[in-house]
């Protein structure tokens, strides 16, 4: 099986918790967002001597309150590939619509060749107004009244861009005619004749074979896309039969367009986690990342389905809540161990991307849970990292 970690990229938070001020009223400055810049430096070196497999950022921009603090996912995973020996660099996700595909394209081709193969390419359609209209998108998200039509506009816009990037990597000339993409576009002079088509350069170092393409399956449209395209679906935490029902069905959907999956293949499970020597001690030091994060969270509607939905639209959970829920893998290093291995068995799992980064959290408790994991909690499922 094939671990990873997974990170938010949040700044330093002292006063993470229900008790600490509502997510808008925070503000950080650029020495705060530095500051992690170098954690995040200090914890890729970390995972790399433990021997995870990848290690994933997450994309965001204008975020003053200084949760997800990294725009630029390719450029800081192919510094970070400079800093360590051998641990490869996710993107958790390039948000499409806030992209030029082509630049998009190029970009992870450059960084795939010059960290050599180093690079794991990942694709989300975007969550937050505030990012994607300032970036020449739109997006239907859960705190505003954006809805049915914004959506579709935005799955056009990916859909579009990824069958862009896609025939970019994979073809000596591309051209590309839709809704919202043409390319090139029509009369380009160029020494007498006008450009028919494109090629791109560089192109990634599996050409002419696509990189694998990561992408969340937030919702059953996006589980019937990404089965039928043949990207990784990426499912998200939450308990165990929920995500067996949807893992299951994109196997369908896959074999349906001719994608016959082997057990596990093509899918990834990624679940939040925090672990402690004991039960108590893991309440005790994961209380306020959780509650600052199910705070950050709870307007977007990301934990209406407790209860099996019988909540609130923003609902916000108590850390025993979500441990009853076995919506993130909280507890002592047995329950987290049993935790994992119920979901490795029933999924038959091939690659797990672990999130341990509560906010708040310090540089020191985030390199603990990352040993904790990868010394007290894997090897209890049959699991050992090839530490370096």
């Amino acid at each position: 099986m094939d671990v990873d970690v997974h990170f938010y990229c949040t700044v330093p938070m002292d006063d993470a918790g229900a008790d600490g001020p509502p997510p808008t009223d925070r503000r950080y400055t650029n020495a705060d967002t530095i500051a992690c810049y170098e954690n995040l430096e200090h914890w890729a070196s970390t995972a790399d001597r433990l021997g995870y497999g990848t290690f994933w950022l997450t994309e965001h921009h204008f975020q003053y309150e200084g949760y997800e603090v990294v725009p630029n996912l390719i450029q800081f995973g192919q510094h970070l590939a400079s800093l360590t020996d051998r641990i490869k660099f996710g993107q958790a996700f390039n948000v499409v619509p806030q992209w030029h595909p082509i630049r998009l394209a190029e970009d992870f081709a450059m960084a795939d060749i010059l960290t050599r193969g180093r690079m794991v390419f990942g694709v989300g359609r975007g969550t937050v107004p505030r990012e994607a209209e300032t970036l020449g998108g739109v997006v239907a998200s859960g705190d505003n009244e954006m809805g049915a039509d914004q959506d579709r506009i935005n799955r056009e816009i990916f859909e579009e861009g990824m069958e862009v990037i896609r025939s970019a990597w994979s073809n000596e000339r591309f051209s590309f005619t839709g809704k919202h993409f043409v390319f090139p576009p029509p009369g380009i002079p160029d020494r007498g004749a006008t450009v028919q088509d494109l090629t791109l350069v560089p192109k990634p170092r599996s050409f002419p074979e696509l990189p694998p393409i990561f992408q969340p399956c937030t919702s059953p449209a996006t589980i019937e896309y990404v089965a039928r395209v043949g990207h990784v679906g990426l499912m998200a935490s939450g308990p165990l039969e929920r995500v067996a029902t949807a893992w299951d069905h994109f196997a369908e959907i896959a074999a349906q367009h001719g994608r016959d999956l082997a057990p596990g293949e093509g899918r990834a499970y990624h679940t939040n986690v925090h672990v402690g020597r004991t039960t108590e001690e893991a309440i005790a030091t994961g209380r306020n990342g959780h509650d600052e994060y199910v705070k950050f969270l709870s307007p977007y509607g990301r934990f209406k389905h407790y209860g099996g939905g019988d909540v609130a639209f923003d609902h916000r959970p108590s850390i025993e809540e979500t441990m009853a829920e076995e919506t993130m893998a909280i507890g002592s290093i047995e329950q987290v161990a049993d935790y994992l291995g119920r979901f490795a068995d029933r999924l038959d799992l091939n690659r797990l991307l672990l999130f341990p980064d509560f906010p708040g959290l310090s540089r020191g408790q985030i390199d603990e849970q990352m040993h904790l994991l990868a010394d007290e909690v894997l090897p209890r499922i049959g699991v050992t990292l090839p530490a370096a």
